[in-house]
């Protein structure tokens, strides 16, 4: 097994789609001009706004935006995941919180829709993604080289039995791609973000969204990539751009073997699950 490099980008997303596929085409050339081989961009990288400019922005797959990023993928030789978009239908009114990874060669990998939505009060005001956004209705992996990426978007990351499940399909890197707002990330982004490192002993990559209207924010920010043993490798600081990092499944590998906390989970007293 060998190293991958990975990038993160970080983005303010508006409400203009164009400029916001601009501004993920500067940071991906630059990330690949670095050495990055998979590149993973935030939640709602497309667009960011009201109920109205989500209507009138989100696109189908395949559609405008997933040509734009599958195109940058050729171009590059990167893997590229897009970490959502919004993904119109024909099923009704409601969304899709949609990621997709795409290979070299620009084909769609994977798909997964987000399966936990946002439906809190946060800084005092309703926020409801439900309203707005169809639940997701499968887990999903992609192989990316020696890498079996675990699927996640923001939300999910508070449910710690979809991790449990990912790492049971095999993933030793979980991708948690993000718009989590400074009320809540403040005081739970990065613990836990490595407290599902550390449980699931897999590499975490959480590119997030910062700055931003409304009631569900400003974004936080603060992307991560955090190692098995749950250091933080890299940190984006408070701004725009992307970070990066050398991941090693080997080190998954070896950890796993000295601290074999999966097989020591104790079946005859609680529910585990190995379903692949």
């Amino acid at each position: 097994m060998k190293t991958t490099r990975v990038a993160l980008i970080q983005l303010n997303s508006a409400t203009d789609r164009e400029q916001n596929l601009e501004q993920i085409e500067r940071w991906v050339l630059a990330a690949a001009n670095d050495g990055a081989q998979l590149i993973i961009t935030p939640e709602y990288s497309d667009v960011r706004g009201d109920a109205r400019c989500l209507q009138d922005n989100a696109s189908f797959i395949p559609g405008v935006v997933t040509e734009h990023i599958a195109s940058l993928a050729k171009r590059t030789g990167c893997w590229i995941h897009l970490g959502s978009m919004h993904e119109k239908t024909k099923r009704d009114h409601r969304l899709g919180n949609t990621s997709l990874t795409f290979s070299p060669m620009g084909e769609i990998a994977a798909k997964y829709s987000k399966v936990h939505l946002y439906d809190a009060v946060v800084n005092g005001l309703p926020y409801k993604e439900s309203a707005d956004f169809f639940h997701g209705e499968h887990l999903q992996t992609v192989q990316v080289g020696d890498l079996k990426l675990g699927l996640s978007i923001c939300y999910d990351l508070r449910f710690a039995e979809l991790f449990r499940a990912l790492r049971a399909q095999g993933a030793n890197v979980l991708v948690v791609p993000a718009a989590f707002n400074v009320h809540t990330g403040r005081d739970h982004w990065e613990v836990l973000l490595r407290a599902r490192a550390i449980e699931n002993q897999c590499y975490v990559l959480a590119a997030a969204q910062i700055g931003g209207p409304g009631p569900a924010m400003p974004c936080l920010g603060r992307s991560m990539i955090i190692d098995p043993w749950g250091t933080v490798l890299a940190c984006m600081p408070d701004e725009t751009g992307y970070i990066c990092a050398d991941i090693d499944p080997a080190r998954v590998a070896s950890l796993r073997e000295k601290l074999p906390a999966w097989e020591h989970r104790r079946h005859d007293l609680y529910p585990v699950s190995d379903k692949v």
